[in-house]
C-alpha cells in the first residue's frame, strides 16, 4: 500500500488506523497515511457529537504520521472517562473512529 517515489514511502491511499493504546489513560497515539499534500483535520467528537478537541488543523506534506493525545480538551481540561470519536478529514476523505478513556 506504500509505494517508493525519490526513496520516500508514500501511501497510496489515504487511512486512518485505530489509535494505541486503546483504551487508554492518559496518552494515545493516531497514526494515519496521506497519499499527497493537503489541508488536514483531525478533531475529536464526544458522544454527543460535541468538537472536544482539534488535533491537526493544517496543510501536511504526503506520508505516514502519527500524532499523541493527553485526552485533554481544547481548554486544557481532562475529559472523563467514556467513549469518543475521531474524525480524520482531508479533502474528500473522510474517517471517523472509536476510543475509549478509562481512569
Amino acid at each position: 500500500m506504500l509505494s517508493n517515489a525519490s526513496n520516500q514511502l508514500i501511501p497510496e491511499s489515504y487511512q486512518l488506523f485505530q489509535n494505541y493504546p486503546n483504551p487508554f489513560n492518559p496518552n494515545t497515539k493516531i497514526m494515519y497515511y496521506l497519499p499527497k499534500e493537503e489541508y488536514v483535520q483531525i478533531t475529536i467528537y464526544n458522544m454527543l457529537g460535541h468538537e472536544v478537541k482539534t488535533l491537526v488543523n493544517k496543510i501536511q506534506g504526503a506520508g505516514s504520521k502519527t500524532i499523541n493525545w493527553n485526552g485533554l480538551d481544547d481548554n486544557n481540561k481532562k475529559l472523563p472517562s467514556g467513549l469518543y470519536l475521531y474524525s480524520l478529514q482531508s479533502g474528500s476523505f473522510r474517517q471517523t473512529k472509536k476510543m475509549l478513556i478509562l481512569k
